[in-house]
């Protein structure tokens, strides 16, 4: 059986280089971590996990909880986290929360009880697992949405410029009557794409009356179903539509189905998120691109620099997204 010697000689450095690679010390040259974990993998060496954590107090694991595990962004933030976490030593739970602040409190107990490493996590509006989580001083970085207290690691996107952008867009291929659909629990990121929205129509010179801004009746393709189906039975419906993710996109045009109006022809299409089925659709779905998996990735890595350097000042990390216009905002 291999040990951390083995290891250790195999990769070219010492003992306690292998021990603050495999303990995820941000101390460790990159390079140097990349070549212990090979010679690791190649000696099918495995570290003493029990004796570890007696010594850490806290496993080689880490907690995801995302509100929709079957959202494609969160899927993709998933896998970024995860690649991250492997390449350090850890593994990853994923917890699906439904945006339900008791569910997601019930995770953030379980993570608190099996002493995981940390935890990321993208909280609901009440924020009450990243407050539990700071009180009991485990690590825990916020995507997505951001919780009532700013001192946290936080990786996010700027969605209100996309939103902007995304709004003026359909502006300028002439649709007037723009509706924005986000989801039913309030977050900041779907309020910033909401302000987004507003931002574009007073620039136009619309004020705020140029469109309307709509929540979902719940979450996912079913409840932004229901709420698009009331606005398009309005007397005067929405002739485009800015939706937040892509769940609430799939919503739309099922509603859009029912009543046989066309993307871009009858009614122009934004979504949030670019999924596989968006491409294939015809006309295909105009999108704002999220760099999801970079986002999991960047948030897995402040989550470990956190273990490391409990007292480090906290910090944010806001990326760019890039609107990519295909037919579905495109007038017929």
């Amino acid at each position: 059986m291999a040990t951390i010697s083995d290891v250790a000689f195999r990769a070219g450095v010492s003992t306690a280089t292998v021990s603050r690679a495999f303990n995820g010390k941000s101390t460790v040259d990159p390079a140097l971590a990349e070549r212990v974990f090979r010679a690791a993998t190649e000696l099918d060496y495995r570290p003493n996990s029990l004796a570890r954590n007696l010594r850490r107090q806290a496993t080689t694991v880490l907690a995801l909880i995302v509100p929709d595990v079957e959202n494609p962004y969160f899927t993709a933030v998933a896998r970024g986290v995860e690649d991250c976490a492997l390449s350090a030593g850890y593994s990853v739970v994923l917890c699906n929360s439904d945006g339900d602040p008791d569910k997601e409190r019930r995770y953030v107990d379980v993570a608190l009880q099996e002493r995981m490493a940390g935890v990321v996590l993208s909280p609901t509006a009440a924020g009450v697992g990243v407050t539990a989580l700071r009180e009991r001083r485990t690590p825990v970085v916020v995507v997505d949405r951001m919780p009532p207290d700013a001192a946290v690691d936080q990786v996010s996107v700027d969605g209100r410029t996309a939103a902007c952008e995304a709004t003026t867009h359909l502006l300028a291929e002439g649709y007037r009557r723009i509706a924005c659909l986000a989801g039913p629990n309030g977050g900041t990121a779907a309020h910033d794409r909401l302000d987004g929205f507003r931002d574009a129509l007073r620039t136009s010179g619309r004020g705020d009356g140029g469109g309307l801004g709509w929540q979902a009746d719940g979450h996912g393709a079913s409840g932004a179903l229901q709420a698009a189906r009331r606005f398009l039975a309005d007397d005067e419906p929405p002739d485009a539509v800015l939706a937040t993710d892509s769940a609430t996109a799939i919503g739309v045009l099922e509603a859009m189905a029912e009543r046989g109006l066309l993307a871009g022809r009858d009614v122009g299409v934004v979504a949030f998120d670019d999924g596989p089925w968006g491409r294939v659709l015809d006309p295909a779905l105009s999108v704002v691109v999220q760099p999801a998996r970079r986002i999991g990735s960047e948030a897995a890595g402040l989550l470990l620099q956190r273990i490391a350097e409990p007292e480090r000042p906290a910090e944010r990390i806001v990326l760019d997204a890039t609107l990519t216009v295909r037919g579905s905002s495109r007038r017929g």
